[in-house]
């Protein structure tokens, strides 16, 4: 069976207290980094830009986006596709509030274990690459 494969752009953000943002949408159980799919004519850092105005009513610059990485895991909410993130990591410092198809916004200390549900990129990878790589050097 061939997997397909769904492009987005997530954002690690950090807020001044060390906790990161994470966000479930509408009709799902699983909280994941926010961000959404990249369109045809973006570029990735673009595409975060956009889905964190959309989603969240927060405006960033995107030259402060530190790009981490490309992750990749079993898509939460699309059974048989597999999500391929660019993922980015931006301090904020500014409220946020769920909008769109975003039902609820979390903050979790992303060293720690959370008793959420975690959407596979969030828990099995991006939460593990922070803390592995960046909680000592980012």
């Amino acid at each position: 069976m061939t997997t397909s494969l769904i492009r987005i752009a997530a954002a690690l953000l950090l807020g001044p207290d060390g906790r990161t943002l994470l966000v479930r949408k509408r009709g799902t159980r699983a909280f994941m980094q926010p961000g959404g799919k990249i369109e045809a004519h973006e570029q990735p850092v673009q595409a975060l830009a956009r889905e964190l105005e959309e989603e969240l009513g927060l405006r960033i610059d995107p030259a402060q986006a530190r790009h981490l990485g490309v992750f990749s895991a079993q898509a939460a909410n699309e059974p048989g596709f597999t999500v391929q993130a660019e993922v980015f990591l931006l301090s904020i410092d500014a409220p946020v509030s769920p909008a769109a198809e975003i039902e609820e916004v979390c903050w979790i200390d992303p060293a720690g274990d959370s008793d959420l549900l975690l959407a596979p990129l969030t828990g099995e990878v991006i939460l593990p690459f922070y803390r592995a790589t960046c909680l000592a050097t980012c």
